[in-house]
């Protein structure tokens, strides 16, 4: 409608952010099923790594919201702060260390293996770090579609799979060195936050007073009815699931759109706060910001 103010959501390609967001965009031409007069939710979708430099590039290429590794928060906190829904996390499982032999996570510290990593401003990332130790292991940065192919054809030993990798690996004859989800569990006691859901921290400056909390509560309300029409979300999502059938899909989604998506609560913003402090005295970020979630 004339006059509407366009918000910018980006989020990954992946099922799990597809099934959070439909129904703020609607699909196939149908009208959003949440929504509210004056505001129009623009889609955006590109790989997280992709969204994690968006939001450290230029003012005029941020996104309103986006979706982002946590471990790229502290990069951007002075632009970006995080809501209480929307997050993708491992409940004691996570992204997957991987090998094309049988190995042992100390043996992927010699000089001479190259462990294939979605980029390193990911969280999955940032777990290896803190398990492997800042600087004892050599790394490239690989589309994170091609890792699972680029390990089993022996161009690298290892590799970080996330998405869909994690529930695939197996099929492409690939061995499980660690879940980084269920390392982080053993060390910290915490859930992994993976993904998270940011928004910019002017939009009430560029829109109008109110407009940020405005816009929270409708995420909030996007995951909360997507998850009450599960169905209908699924079969969205499967528009993104990269060779998962119908039940793996339904599997990933049920894997990180859960009662964490819906709020986070305190376990959550204790893991976000754990696992940003740890990487700040390892050397790794500089200090995330004090007020790291959005009030309210």
């Amino acid at each position: 409608m004339p006059g509407d103010i366009d918000i910018t959501l980006g989020h990954s390609p992946d099922p799990d952010d597809a099934f959070m967001w439909w129904p703020l965009f609607g699909i196939d031409g149908a009208a959003p099923e949440v929504g509210e007069a004056g505001l129009r939710f623009v889609q955006v979708c590109d790989d997280i790594e992709t969204l994690n430099r968006r939001s450290g590039g230029a003012e005029a290429d941020l996104l309103d919201i986006t979706a982002m590794s946590c471990a790229n928060l502290p990069l951007v906190g002075h632009r970006y702060a995080l809501t209480a829904c929307g997050s993708s996390v491992g409940d004691g499982y996570g992204p997957k260390l991987v090998a094309r032999q049988p190995l042992s996570p100390e043996a992927l510290r010699d000089e001479g293996v190259t462990i294939a990593v979605p980029g390193r401003r990911t969280t999955s990332f940032l777990a290896l770090s803190l398990m492997l130790g800042p600087g004892r292991f050599r790394f490239e940065e690989v589309p994170f579609d091609r890792i699972m192919e680029d390990v089993a054809s022996g161009r690298y030993p290892a590799g970080v799979v996330i998405h869909e990798g994690q529930l695939l690996f197996q099929d492409r004859g690939l061995h499980l060195v660690r879940d980084l989800g269920a390392w982080w569990r053993d060390h910290s006691g915490l859930p992994l936050p993976l993904g998270v859901n940011a928004v910019r921290r002017d939009l009430d400056a560029r829109h109008g007073a109110g407009t940020q909390a405005r816009v929270v509560r409708l995420l909030a309300r996007s995951v909360s009815h997507a998850m009450r029409h599960r169905d209908r979300g699924v079969a969205y999502a499967l528009r993104f699931a990269r060779g998962l059938q119908a039940d793996l899909a339904g599997t990933f989604v049920d894997l990180y759109v859960n009662r964490w998506t819906l709020d986070c609560g305190p376990a959550g913003r204790q893991a976000v706060d754990r696992l940003l402090g740890e990487a700040h005295a390892a050397g790794l970020l500089p200090p995330a910001p004090a007020d790291v979630f959005v009030a309210g």
